[in-house]
């Protein structure tokens, strides 16, 4: 079995304005939904994680998903590139009931830790807009899952006046967020179809009453 904390601290993986004092402040602030939040709950429960799955949170923050995926049995591999994060998700792993079903590990959208299409669920929520190389992330989602794996990514609309932290969040942001690329729902659709994911849907939705833009798609099909 892996190691259950991998902790190098590469420094290579995550957008640079994840990096150094800034970065980890900005990280801070959000500390209260990064460790529970409605819209984490929600996106688990639609990935549906069984007993026995592998399973991958991108960007796991301090395990808001990833703790509620680990009590379904499922293996969990958290994804985390901030190293300060990622510590002190390690110690919340490591005082959980069930650490033994979740691994702390470094990495990112461009760099998962898990073999070729090894893994049954991937998600992501609130990362997409800190991929370094959009493409690469496609890539790399596409090599590790599954042909009959699923896949969600979400990112809030926090631009979106109806988004109920629109005033906390929102309404100051241009088509930059704190210099994080904003994500296009057709881009990313497109991305994923070009590399062979199956039945890709991309679209603005809602979860936990929250505007969100939503993807969902399958694995890329086996050959033959």
């Amino acid at each position: 079995m892996p190691h259950a904390n991998h902790d190098h601290d590469h420094g290579h993986h995550g957008h640079e304005n994840d990096r150094g004092i800034t970065g980890a402040l900005r990280y801070l602030r959000w500390l209260p939904q990064m460790w529970r939040s409605e819209i984490n709950d929600a996106v688990v429960d639609l990935v549906d994680p069984q007993a026995g799955e592998r399973v991958v949170d991108i960007g796991a923050g301090l395990g808001a998903g990833a703790m509620r995926a680990a009590t379904s049995g499922a293996h969990v591999i958290a994804v985390e590139p901030t190293p300060l994060i990622r510590r002190l998700l390690a110690v919340r792993r490591f005082v959980s009931r069930h650490r033994a079903d979740i691994e702390v590990v470094d990495g990112a959208a461009e760099h998962i830790p898990a073999g070729d299409h090894s893994i049954d669920a991937i998600w992501a929520v609130n990362t997409m807009h800190h991929w370094v190389d959009v493409e690469q992330g496609v890539a790399e989602i596409a090599r590790a899952l599954g042909p009959a794996g699923r896949l969600l990514l979400v990112d809030e609309l926090f631009t979106d006046p109806t988004h109920p932290e629109y005033e906390r969040f929102g309404s100051d942001h241009g088509p930059e967020h704190h210099g994080f690329t904003m994500i296009d729902a057709d881009e990313m659709g497109a991305l994923l179809s070009a590399a062979g994911l199956a039945d890709v849907v991309a679209a603005q939705s809602h979860i936990a009453d929250r505007p969100v833009i939503q993807v969902t798609a399958g694995g890329v099909p086996a050959a033959g």
